[in-house]
């Protein structure tokens, strides 16, 4: 074991899963790939062949490494560093034997590196014309698709299943590996009659193909991926990772398309960083393998592409909404006419593909206008409501200097004069997120005010009637968040201590908050209710923690509907707390003839306040 564990340097084997620079003294450093964290505390020791992470304590040498990364056992770790490094293994008589031992992963691997082989060798059968034709026409020539690995999968029933069998793969491998499927009579190819694209993991082994249908009489999807497997997380792959992975640590930039054929097209015009999803959203996961690679540097940059199109619009959205996980700058590029960057290769060359993905609009300035575009501007009550949906995107952007920009732009797109009113409405909730440690998103489109110092049973406050409508709302609402929590987050956490007027449950929401929210609760259920106790200022806001952790929810049925209700009630009161609250000002400030500045700007909030409370009684949850 000792010759193998030597034979890779474990900063050659760690470094395919995440960048790693020099941490002085001889060891490098990198962001953990076992848990998320913001600066690096996951290091590595080449001269001792050691890792260590000081945020999550994972730690042990190359082959402990690569079996938590991967998932493997014992025996396979070995069998993968002794294949990288070139070794052959000898067996003991009544030990591990890989001729019926193998470990299930290495067997599916084998399957797909088997059939990857197979169906590259069937792009060159006749019958595979259409395949090549499809190709050519997109401009891949022959060694592009050698380079990427496409292959073609023939149209009979059993092909790829019956050379497996000869390799001596079972049916249950087949099946599991999702390269077969049950057919009446046995297993079945899964994939006839396409063009087949081999999805490599990080680490460049084969756990998935993207299958592209060529024929009219295919009544498939026009793609056909892998189903979900022990190997294959569509979640969790980005398609070109392995050959782009190098060039993007060493570039700090990433740039994410729709495709297949538009990774091929980007790679070949020399945007070597390209990489894509596998049928699904660009979601957490992807962030957290790019993150690794890019290491949150200050100059990195993300790029995303999408059509112009409503589809590629919606998607871009989607991306957004997970951009602040990035310490990265986000990007959006679209090309002219809507073509994507396999189209733009083919109609206006390398050159054309290589100056669309250079960084020009920000993803929250694409995101913005639009938001902006969907609201009539014309009328008082579209520009309230667009901006009751903007703000939070303005307050969601990193650099400070930046927010205050953007919001002033976002005044201008609006048609609001009081330029001022927008500012400080971005920088409230900007605030409301930093005062929350950055858990969850920033507070919910109009959010009455910025939250006010936790009250505290001792403090002055009404006595608990529950009698009383508000508190008993404000009590069931508790109760969910420390036993449900996944029923109200993430848009509890948004909710400011004062939106609850009991001061013992103010008391209670200040200890949710200082425990790390109902976001935590979903994360670490047993731990959640610890921390908020412990984060209680007194033995009777502990008490009170432990009863709404156990008293029984006022309802049979607990669902989210119900969740919604209690949110939108809790919310809506204090929407119209302080409508009643801007009204009295404005009042006086009318009679008065005070300040016209201040006058706009009061009427503004209130305009805001009016819309945000009609959306919540007419939309109920869905306006959080």
């Amino acid at each position: 074991m000792k010759a193998v564990r030597d034979a890779v340097p474990i900063d050659a084997v760690v470094s395919e899963y995440l960048q790693l620079r020099n941490a002085g003294g001889g060891n490098l450093k990198g962001l953990c790939p076992f848990h998320d964290e913001k600066s690096p505390s996951f290091q590595v020791s080449p001269s001792k062949g050691l890792f260590h992470c000081f945020g999550c304590q994972e730690g042990g040498d190359t082959l402990t490494f690569v079996m938590k990364v991967d998932h493997l056992t014992f025996s396979e770790a070995v069998e993968r560093l002794a294949a990288k490094a070139g070794i052959t293994l000898r067996y003991e008589e009544g030990g591990y034997n890989p001729s019926h031992q193998r470990g299930e992963r290495i067997r599916l691997i084998e399957a797909h590196k088997a059939a990857t082989d197979f169906y590259i060798a069937q792009l060159e059968s006749a019958e595979a014309e259409i395949g090549r034709k499809f190709l050519a026409e997109r401009g891949f020539d022959q060694a592009a698709a050698a380079h990427f690995g496409v292959g073609y999968s023939p149209a009979g029933w059993d092909h790829l299943t019956r050379f497996l069998r000869g390799k001596g793969f079972t049916d249950k491998e087949l099946i599991l590996s999702g390269l077969s499927q049950d057919g009446r009579r046995g297993p079945i190819d899964r994939f006839r009659g396409r063009l087949m694209w081999p999805i490599r993991d990080i680490g460049g082994e084969v756990v998935g193909f993207g299958a592209r249908k060529l024929r009219d009489d295919d009544n498939g999807p026009k793609y056909l991926n892998t189903p979900e497997t022990p190997v294959y997380k569509k979640s969790q792959v980005l398609y070109g990772i392995d050959l782009a992975k190098k060039d993007i640590a060493k570039a700090s930039r990433a740039v994410v398309v729709e495709g297949y054929t538009d990774v091929m097209a980007c790679h070949l015009a020399g945007i070597t960083t390209a990489i894509a999803t596998c049928g699904t959203a660009f979601g957490s996961d992807h962030i957290k393998i790019l993150r690794r690679l890019l290491m949150d540097n200050g100059s990195a940059r993300v790029i995303f592409t999408f059509d112009g199109d409503a589809a590629g619009q919606k998607a871009a959205l989607r991306a957004f909404e997970d951009d602040q996980k990035f310490a990265a700058e986000t990007y959006i590029a679209i090309a002219p006419d809507g073509m994507d960057p396999c189209e733009l290769r083919l109609a206006k060359g390398d050159e054309a593909v290589a100056d669309l993905v250079e960084p020009r609009t920000p993803l929250f300035e694409f995101a913005l206008r639009q938001i902006v575009a969907r609201y009539d501007l014309e009328t008082p009550a579209g520009r309230a409501a667009a901006l009751d949906e903007a703000a939070p995107v303005v307050a969601r952007i990193k650099n400070s200097g930046a927010q205050h920009e953007v919001a002033v732009q976002l005044a201008g797109m609006l048609g609001i004069l009081d330029t001022q009113f927008v500012v400080k409405r971005v920088g409230q909730l900007a605030r409301w997120a930093r005062d929350r440690g950055g858990k969850g998103p920033a507070p919910g489109r109009g959010a009455p005010q910025a939250p006010a110092p936790a009250a505290r049973p001792g403090h002055a406050g009404p006595a608990l009637n529950l009698r009383n409508p508000v508190y008993a709302t404000e009590r069931e609402l508790l109760k969910l968040a420390l036993q449900h929590p996944h029923l109200v987050s993430p848009a509890f956490d948004a909710y400011g201590v004062d939106e609850f007027t009991a001061a013992p449950y103010a008391a209670v929401r200040q200890a949710i908050l200082d425990a790390g929210g109902a976001e935590f609760g979903i994360q670490d259920p047993q731990e959640y209710l610890v921390r908020v106790r412990d984060a209680a200022p007194d033995d009777a806001v502990r008490a009170m923690v432990t009863e709404l952790a156990v008293e029984a929810i006022m309802r049979r049925t607990v669902d989210e509907m119900y969740a919604g209700e209690q949110l939108v009630t809790v919310r809506l009161r204090a929407v119209d707390r302080r409508v009643r609250d801007v009204q009295g000002t404005f009042a006086r400030l009318s009679g008065s003839h005070g300040d016209p500045e201040q006058l706009t700007a009061v009427q503004n909030e209130l305009w805001v306040l009016q819309q945000y409370g009609r959306a919540l009684r007419e939309q109920g949850a869905a306006a959080l």
